[in-house]
């Protein structure tokens, strides 16, 4: 079994990759911050596992964590959208700097087996093909287009209505969102820490991720937690845009799981290799809030056209890869995933 450090391991996803891991009889360190984007109250202790309460972009507190450790599981990051501008160089400090203190200690430390956390949001939007045109990368879209409600993007070389795909892992990223940006420096700087370490990088692009244990309504959630929160204060879950934006939405234990099946692979010479971490099985975001509000017996979900300049309009997975190499399927069916979650306990 193997020591293991796991940055953010008092997070949302954290707390399950590490009670997976402890599960399996790894050794546990954990590093979290107890950031407020992320935590209302300072993170508890977990029994079994060491817990550092640091910022990952101190040095001291990352190269004592490392201590003994044979191998890093990266989640501690800002997520979500944030509130403006004025959170840019805080996701920046989290997500980049952190990540680059982190890499320095692992290689002063001769850790080198690394699972990044990254995100779907690396790809920009989903795959798309143009009946004219076949394979096409459509433009960001505009204020003026969604305002007036034509959400679906076109072709960009003939404005033909597209028709959405499952994207690869090889597709190019292209990040749209502050978000997105941090999360692309982070898949690209890891890589850069392995070829010039020798080490073994498994970046796993997690997709909607929902489940227990999400925070409740804050700037920084998920749209599950957005819709849950709604639902459990006796409001309706307000969808944006027509709710027909498309996304693969996968339980957080599976999501745990597939850190340990990429924790596994990292031991083998891996070099750097992304993964899509998802169900395999996509649904709208409408279709999310009108399960969510059936199962919490809760008012139905509202559409209200409103809608966030940097979302995207779909994005689903191409699965295979993640089950081909590393031996992962998701288990949890959203059905399923969605009657638990409807009545699960939120962060605080």
């Amino acid at each position: 079994m193997t020591h293991v450090l796991v940055t953010g391991g008092a997070g949302f996803i954290g707390t399950h990759v590490v009670a997976a891991l402890l599960e399996a009889g790894h050794a546990v360190t954990i590093l979290d911050s107890g950031h407020p984007g992320a935590h209302r109250t300072p993170p508890d202790a977990v029994p079994g596992a060491v817990l550092h309460r640091a910022d990952l972009t101190d040095r001291a507190a990352v190269a004592a964590a490392l201590t003994g450790v044979g191998a890093v599981i990266h989640q501690a990051a800002m997520v979500g959208l944030g509130v403006d501008l004025e959170d840019l160089p805080e996701y920046v400090r989290c997500n980049d700097l952190g990540t680059a203190v982190l890499l320095a200690g692992m290689a002063r430390a001769g850790v080198g087996r690394l699972v990044l956390a990254s995100s779907m949001v690396v790809y920009g939007e989903g795959a798309y093909t143009c009946p004219v045109h076949e394979t096409v990368r459509p433009a960001p879209r505009t204020v003026g287009d969604l305002t007036a409600g034509r959400f679906e993007p076109g072709c960009p070389h003939c404005g033909a209505t597209l028709a959405p795909g499952l994207i690869g892992e090889d597709a190019p990223v292209d990040p749209r969102s502050v978000y997105a940006a941090t999360k692309v420096a982070q898949e690209h700087l890891t890589a850069a820490w392995a070829r010039q370490t020798g080490g073994s990088v498994a970046a796993l692009r997690y997709h909607n991720v929902y489940g227990p244990g999400m925070p409740r309504d804050t700037p920084y959630s998920g749209v599950a937690a957005l819709f849950r929160s709604a639902l459990e204060a006796g409001r309706a879950p307000r969808v944006f845009e027509d709710g027909g934006q498309r996304r693969d939405f996968v339980h957080v234990r599976d999501v745990a799981a597939a850190n340990l099946a990429a924790l596994d692979a990292t031991g083998t010479g891996l070099g750097w290799r992304a993964y899509n971490v998802a169900s395999g099985r996509p649904a709208t975001v409408g279709e999310l809030a009108a399960e969510l509000a059936v199962a919490a017996g809760g008012p139905a979900p509202v559409v209200t056209g409103e809608f966030r300049l940097g979302d995207v309009r779909h994005v689903v997975a191409a699965p295979s890869r993640a089950a081909e190499e590393l031996g992962f399927q998701a288990a949890v069916h959203l059905a399923d995933g969605v009657a638990e979650f409807a009545h699960a306990a939120l962060r605080g």
